[in-house]
């Protein structure tokens, strides 16, 4: 802008400058060429009194000067000139000065040469005898005077450009010297030119609708913020371009990246080429879905564009965690699959069975063998479907249970008292020791758990074995301790003991009437009372295990 005002200023100097110059040369020649011409119609007025009292001998002589004198006669001859001779010289009748000065007493007139650079001016006065007596004189055309007066009117003009360079210099400086000082953060505050006025309540105007908008826009920022921080599912907003835009904590946590990278490519945090097969289906407009594996746990992402006048701006990505429901689904159908298998085997010996007697192909003395197999494997499928059915209400939840303070002491008193025929037909010494370790829980459930662990202390314990439950208060748990000097459990199995339907040895089990879900209930029961399983054992040598809960 100060360079656009120095040039119109300096622009304006020098055009008035121009104009000045012609103005005065205009002038100048104007005063001079009348001065001129009044110099030379004295001469002439001189020159007529002197001719009329002379005569001819006048021009004896005589020394005219810048001037040509000229006499002629009435009819038009030279009777004498200053610069030819006379009888060589053309008739003058014609000649525009003669014919006035001859109607009117004097005349006049002016012809330029053929160059234009010089002008002749021409005053003629009548004689009392007819005659008229002519002057001429030399006068400089204005295109003569300008050549003349090139050098210094070159010499002005440069020092007036420089002196209207510098003041232009200096005056655009300090017009744009407010503008540039203007604190457009407060617009009114500013001390300017009146003309700003309405351009400073403008922005003022402005100021207040962009910071209201920007307060909005931060209500909202923070909104979503808030929103998406908290949500465990990850959310990644990806512009047309594949930049990232905006991601939220969990998504970073997946990605293992950081804030730093939003602006960046999506494909520079994530080179899973099925997310990037699922982008370029959102680019085109697609909805689209699949699970995939990150880090240790399967995620469904989902990949939805983002359209705006029927054009794909974007594309948001949802990562929701399957993990747990996959392993629920897998584990549905390993419970599905095992249970099937758990009834299947009893349900053919007790078909089997139940076929011989009907056909009569059983003697009378077997009959109460085969009754006492039916028997059995329908006891073993009894106890088989109500460990399911408890396994079902702990699946579904426990919430409506009342807690109360239990005694776990108490429960093992009580299991120990209702296994004690069991133990005694195994010959296994069977003690309760230790403090009363009372704890709020689920009565009906920590009962469960305890009679569980003091019955798979006696089922697998050897002939002449021992359990013991022990029961240990400490100021921030209560351990409760079951062990035995059993078969023990591999080492390789001590990690799965707790599964559904499993089981170590299988036919020893099936033996013993064990279902395999004694230790899942245990597990479940631990979790809803927050407490910790550990579990230690060596093969043909027993036995631990310890729940430990919060007190």
């Amino acid at each position: 802008m100060t360079k656009r005002i120095f040039r119109s200023i300096l622009a304006v100097a020098v055009a008035i400058l121009t104009a000045c110059l012609v103005i005065v040369m205009g002038v100048l020649y104007n005063y001079f060429t009348s001065l001129y011409e009044m110099q030379m119609q004295t001469q002439t007025s001189l020159i007529a009194q002197a001719i009329e009292n002379e005569g001819a001998a006048y021009f004896d002589g005589l020394d005219a000067g810048p001037y040509r004198i000229t006499w002629i006669d009435r009819d038009g001859a030279v009777l004498y000139d200053t610069q030819s001779d006379a009888s060589a010289m053309e008739n003058h009748a014609d000649r525009e000065e003669f014919i006035e000065a001859l109607e009117n007493g004097v005349g006049q007139s002016s012809r330029y040469s053929s160059t234009l650079t010089e002008k002749m001016l021409y005053y003629a006065e009548r004689l009392s005898d007819g005659s008229v007596i002519r002057v001429a004189g030399e006068q400089n055309s204005i295109f003569t005077l300008v050549l003349g007066m090139l050098q210094p009117i070159i010499m002005v003009m440069t020092i007036a450009v420089v002196l209207s360079a510098l003041l232009a210099s200096r005056l655009s400086k300090r017009i744009v010297k407010p503008l540039n000082e203007l604190d457009l953060d407060k617009p009114l505050e500013n001390d300017s030119y009146e003309e700003l006025s309405p351009l400073l309540n403008r922005i003022e105007h402005q100021h207040r609708q962009i910071a209201s908008q920007i307060d909005e826009l931060k209500h909202k920022q923070e909104e979503w913020d808030a929103i998406t921080g908290s949500m465990s599912e990850g959310i990644v907003l990806i512009s047309a371009d594949g930049a990232v835009i905006s991601i939220n904590n969990s998504a970073m946590k997946l990605l293992d990246t950081n804030p730093d990278c939003i602006g960046s490519t999506f494909l520079a945090i994530c080179r899973c080429l099925d997310i990037q097969r699922l982008l370029d289906k959102s680019a085109r407009g697609e909805k689209a879905e699949l699970v995939v594996e990150l880090g240790c746990r399967e995620y469904q992402v989902n990949a939805s564009p983002v359209m705006s006048g029927g054009e794909t701006k974007g594309t948001a990505l949802l990562f929701f965690d399957v993990t747990d429901k996959a392993r629920a689904e897998q584990m549905r159908r390993e419970f599905t699959a095992n249970v099937s298998h758990e009834l299947k085997t009893p349900l053919h010996i007790i078909s089997g069975s139940a076929e011989i007697i009907k056909n009569g192909l059983v003697e009378q003395e077997d009959m109460p063998r085969f009754i006492d197999r039916i028997y059995t494997e329908s006891q073993r499928m009894i106890t088989l479907v109500d460990d399911i059915i408890r396994l079902s209400k702990l699946d579904e939840g426990v919430e409506y249970m009342p807690r109360e303070v239990v005694s776990l002491k108490a429960l093992a008193e009580d299991a120990a008292s209702r296994l004690a025929p069991r133990a005694e037909a195994r010959q296994v010494t069977f003690a309760v020791e230790g403090g009363k370790g009372e704890i709020s829980g689920i009565a009906p459930l920590l009962t469960e758990l305890v009679y569980n662990l003091c019955d798979n202390a006696i089922k697998y314990n050897r002939n002449g074995g021992a359990a013991t439950v022990n029961i240990e208060d400490t100021p921030a748990e209560v351990v409760l301790t079951v062990s035995d000097t059993g078969i023990g459990i591999p080492a390789e199995s001590q990690d799965r003991v707790f599964e559904r339907f499993y089981r170590v040895d299988k036919s020893h089990s099936k033996e013993i009437g064990g279902t395999g879900l004694g230790l899942s209930i245990v597990k479940h029961v631990a979790r809803i009372h927050g407490a910790k399983l550990e579990l230690k054992s060596k093969l043909n040598e027993g036995t631990t295990v310890t729940v430990r809960f919060p007190k």
